[in-house]
């Protein structure tokens, strides 16, 4: 089969379409052959060489980076019942969703919803998923304040909707092109650039709570500055700074198909939205990287295996 890999780490330009050799579903296993894959800052990371501090080694190469997609069932390992061939799917996996196939547990599987269309179905278990976690780990309730970097991004505006209907004041940060979206949403909206921490402070002027960082850079230490806890600041792009500042990165453990299906049906009853910002054709995987790397944008990157 062919991926959208690289043999060593670096910038948008490593990555290539690769023939590696196409994987079987074993026992309690399904394949899918992938119609469409999200794009995440995470990927990014991935690409320029950071290991997730879930697997005990480095993955060998090629490294194929890409941990949702949604697809077509067309193989099923022994015991595997839930599933049949030509159903549709969507899930995650550690790594390697760029690509024709994904062989996952079926514990990895939900059914896609059947009004979902592929590109949002490729980009939503990790847009719901790791907003769901984060404010988990950052403890987000009823009476807190929510600073929310890159908040009309895809990751960013799912988890405004969740933290408002958890009964969190949310303070978004976007360019002022997207400030009417994050109003629709529930969020106030403020700019990107300097003098972000004093327009944060005159829109919270009882101080910031906890802090989900989806931009790094400027906006992780605008962050570090109104945030008192550190336990409660949580970052999707600073990985490898994590540890030495202090503060969190999303936890694998807690990755639950569960959370998808249950936001899956929120989205079928309407009362959750994931806009696509661009849909690129996996054989342009650098551009996207190049557009997911802006950290600006509405809504999520997605891949289309055309």
């Amino acid at each position: 089969m062919r991926v959208a890999g690289f043999s060593e780490p670096g910038g948008p330009d490593v990555l290539r379409i690769l023939d590696v050799p196409t994987p079987g579903a074993g026992p309690g296993e399904v394949r899918v052959r992938v119609r469409a894959a999200g794009v995440q800052p995470f990927d990014l990371a991935v690409r320029e060489g950071w290991t997730p501090p879930y697997m005990e080694t480095p993955p060998p190469f090629p490294r194929v980076p890409g941990n949702e997609w949604a697809g077509v069932v067309d193989q099923v390992g022994d015991g595997v019942t839930e599933f049949a061939d030509g159903d549709e799917v969507m899930g995650n996996s550690v790594l390697g969703s760029y690509a024709e196939f994904v062989v996952v547990p079926v514990a990895n599987v939900v059914r896609k919803p059947a009004g979902m269309p592929w590109e949002v179905a490729g980009a939503f278990p990790a847009a719901v998923m790791t907003p769901h976690i984060a404010l988990d780990d950052l403890r987000v309730g009823e009476g807190d304040t929510l600073l929310i970097h890159a908040a009309a991004g895809g990751v960013g505006a799912v988890a405004v909707q969740m933290a408002v209907n958890a009964g969190a004041t949310v303070i978004g940060t976007a360019s002022e092109e997207n400030h009417e979206y994050l109003r629709s949403l529930g969020a106030i909206p403020v700019t990107y650039g300097e003098g972000l921490a004093d327009r944060v402070r005159a829109a919270a002027p009882d101080g910031v709570d906890a802090a989900l960082d989806g931009a790094g850079g400027h906006a992780l230490e605008v962050s570090l500055e109104l945030v008192k806890d550190r336990d409660r600041i949580l970052t999707l792009v600073e990985h490898g700074r994590a540890e030495e500042l202090g503060i969190r990165t999303t936890t694998f453990s807690k990755r639950s198909m569960a959370r998808v299906a249950d936001s899956a049906s929120l989205f079928e009853d309407g009362r959750l939205s994931l806009n696509i910002r661009d849909a690129y054709s996996w054989t342009r995987a650098a551009d996207a990287h190049q557009r997911v790397a802006t950290g600006h944008g509405r809504g999520k990157v997605v891949l289309v295996m055309d």
